[in-house]
């Protein structure tokens, strides 16, 4: 019997190497439907990637098309100065919790405010991961951290930061939307989002953030089908999936 081909790396985009994330993270998972959705859109050979540090500054090992490492938070201030100094190309930032939300929260809100017209693929996972596991900006409540050993305290730390809650209140953003990635069907949506978020770039629409809610089993001390169920019972509960900002809809 000839043997059927039921999965085919995204080379172009990906290369043929073993990922380097730990067990269970979902970082693997978003860089696939990246890739997947470029070669859609056949615009590979026009991808710039704009990272951070962190897990998600990893990454440069795990894509072959053009990276620019930025400084821990500024990945949306480059991501602006690549764009608007090569319009044709698909520029796009891959940053995490603490990257954006924390030390990069300035450049992420005053990006949306303008409406560059780039792609955000934002990873919420709740803690600093790469670094040491700090507490970061969307930290649930009573979490522990490795700067919160007895777990965030409102009175101390304050409340989780919501993005896409944050950046709806700016009239700028055209897309806004929280998914994530844990089983076949949220990952289904998850690459229809990331679809129309870089093609509202290749339209012109601006600025567009598709934020993926993921687990950490590592920095969160959980096995891997542990953080699954922590991710569903408290992460999907403190940040509701959903789209936040769609224009399109919004001016039908």
């Amino acid at each position: 019997m000839a043997e059927k081909k039921v999965y085919e790396k995204t080379l172009g985009v990906m290369p043929d190497v073993i990922s380097g994330f730990c067990p269970g993270c979902m970082h693997g998972t978003v860089h696939k439907l990246v890739g997947e959705v470029v070669q859609e859109l056949g615009m590979l050979d026009k991808l710039v990637r704009v990272e951070g540090v962190g897990c998600c500054g990893l990454g440069q090992q795990f894509v072959s098309h053009d990276v620019i490492i930025a400084a821990h938070g500024r990945a949306c201030a480059v991501a602006t100065g690549v764009k608007r100094c090569s319009p044709e190309s698909l520029v796009y930032t891959y940053q995490g919790d603490g990257d954006l939300a924390s030390i990069g929260l300035d450049e992420t809100v005053s990006a949306a405010n303008r409406g560059e017209n780039f792609t955000v693929i934002f990873i919420n996972n709740g803690i600093y991961g790469m670094t040491g596991g700090q507490m970061a900006p969307t930290t649930l409540i009573g979490m522990k951290a490795t700067t919160a050993p007895f777990g965030r305290k409102v009175e101390e730390h304050g409340y989780p930061m919501h993005v896409c809650e944050l950046l709806s209140q700016l009239k700028t953003p055209q897309f806004l939307v929280r998914t994530a990635v844990d089983t076949p069907q949220n990952v289904i949506k998850t690459r229809k989002y990331i679809k129309q978020a870089f093609q509202n770039q290749i339209d012109g629409k601006g600025f567009s953030l598709v934020e993926v809610v993921t687990s950490c089993p590592t920095n969160w001390g959980y096995t891997a089908k542990e953080a699954l169920t922590f991710l569903r019972e408290k992460m999907f509960e403190e940040f509701p999936l959903g789209v936040y900002r769609d224009k399109d809809k919004e001016e039908a």
